[in-house]
């Protein structure tokens, strides 16, 4: 199975973080990295990242916010595959979008994001 990079940016994402997360880890693919960078946040977002006891997850902290382009660049350096696959801190996901997608890409060689 090719590894994904999931990769998602969080600020003060507290209130829908644990949900998210959650809707990742609990994908039908399960051969991924999930790099999380938190940028400087300063409610619960930490100790709800923290929380997650899961081999998969790749957690940074910046220490001074640098605002979610520059994290989400800091991610891609970070990332150990071909494919990424981005997440918002407020987002939710199918259990199958990693897989569908994953898919999607090896039959239709011609695109190169969906």
């Amino acid at each position: 199975m090719t590894k994904i990079s999931v990769l998602t940016t969080v600020f003060n994402g507290g209130k829908y973080l644990a949900e998210a997360i959650e809707s990742v880890l609990n994908q039908t693919w399960v051969n991924f990295e999930f790099i999380i960078i938190d940028d400087a946040s300063t409610d619960n977002s930490v100790e709800i990242i923290k929380s997650y006891n899961d081999s998969r997850i790749r957690f940074f902290k910046n220490e001074k916010n640098i605002g979610q382009t520059a994290s989400l660049n800091k991610g891609l350096k970070l990332a150990k595959s071909d494919y990424i696959a981005r997440l918002d801190q407020d987002d939710v996901c199918l259990p199958v979008r990693l897989e569908e997608q994953y898919k999607y890409l090896e039959n239709n060689q011609e695109v190169t994001i969906i």
